[in-house]
């Protein structure tokens, strides 16, 4: 039977052992000393506690090129998310099936809430259409969206938004780079750089590498 030890977790989450078997005894799992925590048993724990051991119908609502690629998405099944309807506001969608699911008209969104008992629904829609199609899914009864639209939705309270903005997460990459760029820089020109290094490593070598340019006589 697989058995991992907290101090491997931990050095995998980066965070210090002691804390993360505090952690976990809030699970009920208090694993075994010498032993580890049961992979299998500690998974299911986990999932347990984030819900994820049932059920979730999904409807995706915004069927262009964004919300074809989610509705393909594989990762949703494993981990207990179904799609259960693919909606959209172009007639000439309906009917077509996008991942094996037949995309439905938006003037079947409250019917396909409410038949499918969803409470969470992803928004992939352009961001002018964005906020109706979020009212509409609150008043069937959603109180969970997943906001990939280009925009900040204004929901009541009890209603949980996450949003998705892929734009923001490539600026912040492009922050990381611009901070390595600049540390890169500063230190070539402290000569601290690799550079800098390397060209002081050479200068001490010959065309042989350690052998002095000239030869003793």
């Amino acid at each position: 039977m697989p058995t991992v030890s907290s101090e491997e977790l931990a050095a995998a989450a980066g965070v210090n052992s002691a804390k993360l078997r505090k952690d976990f005894s809030y699970l009920g799992s208090y694993g075994t000393r010498g032993v580890g925590y049961d992979v299998e048993y500690l998974v299911y724990q986990i999932s347990r506690e984030l819900g994820l051991t049932q059920d979730w119908p999904v409807v995706i609502v915004g069927i262009g090129n964004l919300g074809a690629a989610l509705a393909n998405y594989g990762g949703f099944a494993s981990r207990g998310f179904r799609v259960a309807a693919l909606i959209d506001a172009d007639p000439a969608m309906a009917g077509k099936p996008v991942a094996g699911i037949p995309v439905q008209h938006t003037d079947e969104l409250e019917k396909i809430i409410k038949d499918n008992g969803v409470s969470i629904g992803v928004i992939a829609t352009p961001a002018g259409a964005a906020q109706q199609v979020c009212d509409r899914l609150v008043a069937a009864g959603v109180s969970s969206i997943l906001n990939f639209a280009p925009t900040v939705l204004s929901v009541p309270d009890g209603v949980d938004v996450r949003k998705v903005d892929l734009s923001i997460e490539l600026q912040i990459l492009a922050f990381h780079e611009q901070r390595k760029a600049g540390e890169e820089a500063a230190a070539l020109r402290d000569g601290t750089g690799p550079v800098a290094a390397t060209r002081e490593d050479s200068a001490d070598k010959g065309p042989d590498g350690d052998v002095p340019a000239v030869m003793p006589a």
